[in-house]
């Protein structure tokens, strides 16, 4: 009697490749833009969608949650009791796509050259959080799911996540897991795994400069009363010193202060300057002196304009005194640091240096705390034996630059520590124009995810 062999994950994954990239291209064409309000129905559409493919590929009891602004995904597959439950999170809003004319291809229309796919989100976080749905199926048909798992898919991350705080709040036993797995972060190259065991916290606010009531004609005013433009751009050049350390009083006090030790074993992860100024463009790196590169974006807090704008920026001259200035201005934080005291010192700080000749608002948009993930768990320890057994070498820890306010967040109230298992480069260029994500990266995640399901139930 003949007998068919059951399909094994890898077999399945080769199968079905094609049909995974389609879907993903489908995710990637609805431009869900949460901080546009314009974009309201794509990122309902958006949320559908991910709601629609959850369920297809096996989970259980998916559905929509409300909330005051963009919906949650949620969906669940619970196998056995007895077994450890993974919180899988993720995100199906993307930043906006401007400045458009700098795309080489439309931003929502998907485009693969040179094995990379070009889209809005498709590293952030689309492309790989759609791995983890795909890893799910394979799981699912090859009859190999070796965990409970419960899926979070938000729509407000790009904008602070304000909502899901209050969701997860409300819904801690509905939640309940034993280690949440999020893919939003990155490696250090495709031929160097890596896995993000630190990221920063944000404070983020807005600025507003007022001069005059009205716009003046800067022959008849120019030199006689303050230019919004002029002097916002001298107090955001006062928030550094000539060593580019952040001139805010008492923004260090509470900074965690890495050991010798620590930043000996950062200075072994490996990163070639020379390449990280050529694949930038740029002649030399610049930042707080007495750090390198690596350290400056993984345990350093920072401080920097995201945004800057007032008066004519139209086409040929205007000769205008404006009004107002505006920037948009960003701080990265560490642990111990706090965004609500960092925010209230900022604004204290830029009050106190403004002119008389100007009016002075500081607006604080959203914030969130650093974080750090212990490498002796046993999740740890199971991302880092999956990343080895599909890379075929194990995988640096780094600490990573960004933000992902939610984990710590995860950890205050849910109590459950993160594993930040990103297949994402520092080329992919999230949140810029030509953001890509590669073919390699995807499939990638798709083979190694279910690898961490499989180890952290053997529980080793």
């Amino acid at each position: 009697m003949f007998y068919l062999r059951p399909m094994t994950r890898e077999e399945y994954i080769e199968n079905h490749k094609d049909k995974f990239l389609d879907e993903l291209f489908d995710l990637l064409r609805i431009p869900s833009i949460s901080a546009d309000s314009a974009y309201t129905g794509d990122v309902q559409k958006c949320a559908e969608y991910v709601a629609k493919r959850l369920q297809e590929a096996g989970a259980d009891n998916v559905v929509l949650e409300k909330t005051a602004g963009n919906p949650i995904v949620y969906g669940e597959k619970m196998v056995d009791p007895s077994k450890p439950t993974i919180l899988v999170y993720g995100h199906y809003d993307v930043q906006p796509s401007v400045p458009d004319e700098l795309w080489h291809t439309p931003p929502f229309e998907p485009t693969v050259k040179n094995g990379n796919i070009y889209a809005r989100g498709a590293c952030d976080d689309k492309g790989q959080m759609y791995m983890h749905l795909k890893a799910f199926e394979t799981m699912m048909e090859t009859n190999t799911l070796h965990c409970n798992v419960k899926f979070m898919i938000e729509g407000e991350e790009e904008v602070g996540s304000t909502n899901l705080g209050i969701y997860v709040a409300a819904n801690r036993e509905k939640l309940a897991a034993d280690v949440v797995l999020i893919s939003d972060t990155g490696m250090i190259a495709n031929d160097i795994p890596s896995i993000d065991t630190g990221l920063r916290g944000l404070s983020y606010v807005e600025v507003e400069v007022t001069g005059p009531k009205i716009d003046l004609h800067s022959g008849s005013f120019g030199g006689a009363v303050g230019n919004p433009i002029n002097v916002l751009c001298d107090m955001i050049s006062s928030l550094h010193d000539e060593n580019r350390h952040i001139t805010i009083p008492g923004f260090y006090d509470n900074v965690d202060v890495v050991s010798d030790a620590d930043r000996a074993a950062m200075a072994e992860t490996p990163f070639n300057l020379e390449e990280y100024k050529a694949d930038l463009d740029v002649d030399d790196v610049m930042g707080e002196k007495g750090y390198s590169t690596i350290e400056r974006t993984g345990i350093r807090p920072t401080l920097d304009v995201n945004g800057i704008w007032g008066g004519y920026t139209g086409e040929g001259a205007k000769t205008v005194l404006p009004s107002k200035a505006y920037a948009k201005i960003s701080m990265r934080l560490v642990p111990n640091q706090t965004s609500a005291e960092i925010t209230e010192k900022f604004q204290k700080h830029f009050e106190s240096i403004a002119p008389k000749a100007v009016k002075v608002k500081v607006t604080p948009h959203h914030g969130g705390e650093a974080a750090v993930t212990p490498t002796d768990s046993k999740a740890f320890r199971a991302a880092s034996k999956a990343m080895e057994k599909t890379f075929g070498k194990k995988p640096v820890p780094t600490r990573g630059g960004g933000s992902i306010p939610i984990v710590a967040l995860f950890e205050e109230v849910l109590g459950l520590k993160t594993v930040l298992f990103g297949f994402g480069l520092d080329s992919d260029a999230i949140h810029s124009p030509n953001e890509k994500y590669g073919l390699f990266n995807f499939y990638k995640g798709i083979e190694t995810i279910p690898y961490f399901y499989e180890y952290f139930s053997e529980g080793e």
